[in-house]
């Protein structure tokens, strides 16, 4: 019985021991793989980065991650032009979720089978891609978008500024927007237009109330699904398969 009780207690040491070992050894693995994220990407903060999955050793002699969670703050996507500000979109809280992650030998490069996650971008910066001038629509009334927010139901509420000529001040027209996603671009298309007084070719007013904005070169490869509105912005669903993490 006494030999019994000493082997026990010897296989709950070696258990914990396996275990801090285990646990030492994915902190040390994330903290590496959140610097190596950042140099690849560019980023101008570390990312927060979670190995998932029990034991950590055992997944790392088979050479591939059950799953690994990457946070990113602020992200600075590519829109597409250059030469300006304007050619980058600030994405906020971009969380993905990489599944099945295979790594090289030496760990210098890591590439995921498939990839989910969300991100949200502020009316604020969504709102750079519409006019940034008054635009003269017909009949010398000038029109610009002035603001975005949420319409409920997944829609945007677009506030149009109308100036009428010999009227004393501006007024401001809202009108209920749909938001879509196709390829790399979010669209925002008017469900109805804002009444003018005056009869105007529609193409002219929604020059003005459509407006679009492409979202280049996201972490790792990892492509636009969906977009729907939300009280602070516009949520986004990501998704992808052969993600680069690093290398």
């Amino acid at each position: 019985m006494r030999a019994l009780r000493i082997t026990l207690i010897l296989l709950v040491v070696l258990g914990g021991l396996f275990v801090l070992a285990d646990r030492v050894a994915v902190g040390f693995a994330e903290d590496e793989a959140a610097d190596r994220i950042k140099s690849t990407e560019g980023l101008t903060a570390t990312p927060d980065v979670s190995i998932e999955g029990f034991p950590f050793l055992t997944q790392v002699v088979g050479g591939e991650l059950d799953d690994v969670k990457i946070g990113i703050k602020d992200y600075e996507a590519s829109t597409g032009g250059t030469g300006s500000s304007a050619d980058t979109i600030r994405i906020d809280d971009l969380d993905a979720e990489m599944h099945g992650v295979a790594f090289s030998g030496d760990y210098s490069s890591a590439t995921a089978n498939s990839a989910t996650g969300t991100a949200s971008i502020s009316y604020a910066e969504l709102l750079k891609a519409a006019k940034p001038e008054p635009v003269d629509v017909g009949f010398g009334i000038k029109t610009q978008v002035t603001g975005l927010s949420d319409g409920g139901d997944g829609k945007v509420k677009v506030a149009v500024e109308v100036t009428v000529p010999g009227s004393k001040a501006a007024k401001t027209l809202s009108v209920l927007s749909s938001v879509t996603v196709s390829g790399d671009t979010v669209k925002v298309h008017a469900d109805s237009l804002p009444k003018l007084g005056v009869q105007l070719a529609e193409g002219r007013i929604r020059s003005i109330t459509d407006f679009q904005q492409k979202i280049e070169q996201l972490p790792g490869g990892i492509k636009l699904d969906k977009v729907e509105a939300a009280p602070d912005g516009v949520e986004i669903s990501v998704k992808g398969s052969d993600v680069r993490l690093v290398g």
